[in-house]
């Protein structure tokens, strides 16, 4: 029987249950609406033993402030709970794959009218919470900006990104099981500033249909403009002689089917995250800064390096990520390797201050040989991002309301 490699097999694996398009979700800086109710891939084998390291690492800062709050907030009073509000497991195929558990989401046990009779009644208070949010969101956004800017490193250009997020905040057991308890304690500590021990995480894989709807409310409410469609494949290069960081090569198709290099980067770098759970909708919202680094001057090695692996891609539909390498191809010199491939389109609508993304997303992780497919919605705050590289240590900045019901 012919040899199949791993990326080539198809996998019997279910998929994770998608979660119902939402109704409506509105947010924005200052106000956060929240009133109505919710109505396979190929292995490296040789450098997985050399370098077991992911290639979609996440970095945060080490000033980093990672937040969670619940919209409406809990009462202050543990015992004036009405008990509507539980944990619920929730399918996860790449949570589940890391840590072998299914991860826990926050949602409420009431019926559908009650749910509305509840939100209704909570308005007022949610409507409060936000703007608690956003007052201390603001402030700290300003400062991780700074701090930000004052860690600029050689050979790279540093770019500020301020974006919300849709998706769900799912919640993993760390050394103790998460509970209604532990949740209460995770938000007494954000508001104090301190660390929380809570394992929380965000799934941006969205319903497909949700991705309809905001390209239609796009143009009919939003009054954003249709901006720009493209197909773009992302190499992730492992560097051994750069341990810390994955290196991104954002490539573009040729005419003669060759993949050409458009921006090279290194993993983002989370600033700020503000995790928020909206009880009373299907998909809750994730406020986030964070810096990107492109790679400027790179060294004549890493530039070599980086340009023979990708000339070498096979693009190949059947295969997880689109991209396949010949034999003996996917590493040099057991110093560079290929350690993931997303194929990505998206469509984009804009305005002067917010740009809308509507992604979809093929990644493979040559590591541990698993992908995901997912569509994701993402809110780039450019107006914003504009005034924090521009500003340094001045007045504060104007915050600009952005509607999104989703």
């Amino acid at each position: 029987m012919a040899y199949l490699p791993p990326h080539k097999r198809h996998s019997n694996a279910s998929t994770p249950t998608p979660t119902p398009a939402p109704p409506s979700l509105s947010s924005s800086l200052r106000s956060l609406s929240l009133s109505s109710p919710r109505g396979g891939r190929h292995h490296h084998r040789g450098a997985t033993a050399r370098h077991p390291r992911p290639s979609n690492k996440i970095i945060h800062s080490a000033g980093c402030v990672s937040r969670w709050s619940p919209l409406p907030p809990f009462p202050d009073d543990p015992e004036d709970d009405d008990g509507s509000l539980r944990l619920e497991l929730f399918s996860c195929d790449p949570i589940e794959r890391k840590t072998g558990a299914k991860p826990l989401a926050l949602v409420s046990s009431s019926s559908s009218s009650a749910a509305a009779a509840a939100a209704e009644a909570s308005a007022c208070s949610a409507e409060a919470a936000a703007s608690a949010i956003a007052e201390r969101f603001f402030p700290d956004l300003l400062a991780a900006a700074e701090r930000a800017k004052a860690n600029d490193a050689p050979k790279e250009e540093v770019k500020l990104s301020v974006v919300a997020r849709v998706g769900k905040v799912l919640f993993q057991s760390g050394g103790s099981p998460v509970s209604m308890s532990s949740l209460r304690e995770a938000v007494k500590a954000g508001e104090e500033g301190s660390r929380s021990q809570l394992h929380k995480s965000f799934y941006t894989n969205v319903p497909s249909e949700c991705l309809d709807d905001m390209e239609r409310f796009a143009a009919e409410k939003m009054g954003l403009e249709f901006d720009s469609s493209k197909e773009h494949y992302q190499v992730k290069v492992f560097d051994k002689h750069r341990s810390d960081s994955t290196i991104s090569c954002k490539c573009i198709v040729q005419e003669d089917a060759k993949l050409a290099i458009h921006k090279v980067e290194l993993n983002q770098v989370r600033q700020l995250v503000e995790d928020i759970s909206c009880l009373f909708k299907d998909l809750d919202l994730r406020l986030m800064l964070s810096t990107k680094r492109i790679l400027t001057n790179l060294d004549a090695e890493v530039e070599h390096a980086i340009n023979c692996l990708v000339s070498s891609a096979v693009i190949d539909p059947d295969v997880k990520g689109g991209l396949r390498w010949p034999l003996g191809k996917e590493s040099i010199d057991e110093r560079f390797s290929i350690v993931g491939v997303w194929r990505t389109n998206y469509k984009a609508f804009r305005n002067k201050n917010l740009r809308l993304k509507l992604r979809h997303a093929d990644r493979f992780d040559h590591r541990s040989s698993t992908g995901e497919v997912s569509n994701e919605v993402t809110f780039k705050l450019i107006g914003i991002s504009a005034r924090l590289e521009a500003t340094k240590r001045s007045p504060p900045l104007p915050c600009t309301a952005y509607n999104v019901h989703t």
